[in-house]
C-alpha cells in the first residue's frame, strides 16, 4: 500500500447495492474516501462503482451476506489486510421482509429478518470496533440505519419494526462503549426516501386507521446530505441520532 494510499479514509457500506446504501457510497467516492461496498450480489455492487460519477478506482466491491458470521469474518479480515484500518462503518444493510400480522408470520420469515437487520449489523459492528479501538491513530466512526420504524411501526411489519428499535439499543450501548477508543456511534432514522422499494407507497399503503393512502417520498439527496452532515463531524463531536423523512408522511401527530 503506498503512502498515499494509506492518507486516505477508508469506509465500508453494507447493502450498497441500491437505494440507500448505493447513494451513500457513491457520495463518500465523490468526497475522496476509499469505499468498500458490500452485499450479496456483486453484480449490483459493481453496477454501484460503474455508476458513480468520481472516483471509481478508490472503490472496492466484495461480496458478503451480513447475516452469515463466516461472510463478516472473511471481509473485515480482507479490509485489514488490504488498508490496515477503518474510519467509517455504515451499517446499512437490511430487510422488512413479509408484511403479515403476528400470527401469520412465519418463524423462517422472522429469523431472516433479525439476522439480517440486528444480528448482522451487530457482526459488522464489532468487527469494525475491534479494528477502530486497536489501529493507529485509534477511533473511527459508526452510523448504524435505523428507519422511522425504530420509532413508531407500521401496520404489519412486527419482525421489521422489532429489529429497528432493537438497532436503536445497539447504537446507544456501542456509542457508550465507544467513548473510550475514540468511536462515535450514532444512527440514522430514515423515512420514505425514494428508492425502488419505496415506489409502491406512491400508489398507496396501508395506515393505521385501516385505509390504504398514498404517501410522499423525499429525493435521496436530502438522505445523502443528513448522512454527510453526519460523518463529516471531528470524532470528539457526534450525532446520535438524526431523523430525515418526507415532510408529509405520516409519522407524527396521528399517522
Amino acid at each position: 500500500m503506498s503512502s498515499s494510499e494509506q492518507d486516505r479514509k477508508i469506509a465500508v457500506v453494507t447493502g450498497a447495492g441500491s437505494g440507500v446504501g448505493a447513494a451513500c457510497a457513491r457520495a463518500l467516492l465523490q468526497s475522496d474516501w476509499t469505499v468498500v461496498l458490500t452485499g450479496r450480489d456483486l453484480s449490483k455492487l459493481e453496477s454501484t462503482i460503474r455508476t458513480s460519477s468520481a472516483n471509481r478506482d478508490r472503490a472496492l466491491a466484495l461480496a458478503c451476506d451480513v447475516s452469515v458470521e463466516q461472510d463478516v469474518d472473511r471481509l473485515f479480515t480482507e479490509i485489514t489486510g488490504r488498508f490496515g484500518r477503518l474510519d467509517l462503518l455504515f451499517n446499512n444493510a437490511g430487510s422488512f421482509g413479509t408484511p403479515a400480522l403476528p400470527d401469520e408470520l412465519s418463524s423462517q420469515v422472522w429469523r431472516q429478518v433479525v439476522d439480517t437487520n440486528l444480528t448482522g449489523a451487530f457482526y459488522c459492528l464489532a468487527r469494525a470496533f475491534a479494528l477502530m479501538r486497536t489501529q493507529s491513530p485509534r477511533g473511527g466512526r459508526i452510523v448504524n440505519n435505523g428507519s422511522i420504524s425504530a420509532h413508531t411501526p407500521r401496520p404489519r411489519s412486527i419482525a421489521y419494526s422489532a429489529t429497528k428499535h432493537a438497532i436503536t439499543g445497539l447504537t446507544r450501548a456501542a456509542a457508550l462503549d465507544g467513548r473510550a477508543f475514540d468511536i462515535a456511534v450514532g444512527q440514522i432514522d430514515i423515512g420514505n426516501a425514494a428508492t425502488e422499494g419505496t415506489r409502491p407507497l406512491e400508489a398507496g399503503a396501508l395506515q393505521a386507521g385501516g385505509r390504504t393512502e398514498p404517501e410522499p417520498r423525499m429525493d435521496m439527496t436530502a438522505v445523502v446530505r443528513a448522512f454527510r452532515s453526519m460523518i463529516e463531524m471531528p470524532l470528539s463531536a457526534n450525532v446520535l441520532f438524526m431523523t430525515v423523512m418526507a415532510t408529509g408522511m405520516p409519522y407524527v401527530g396521528r399517522g
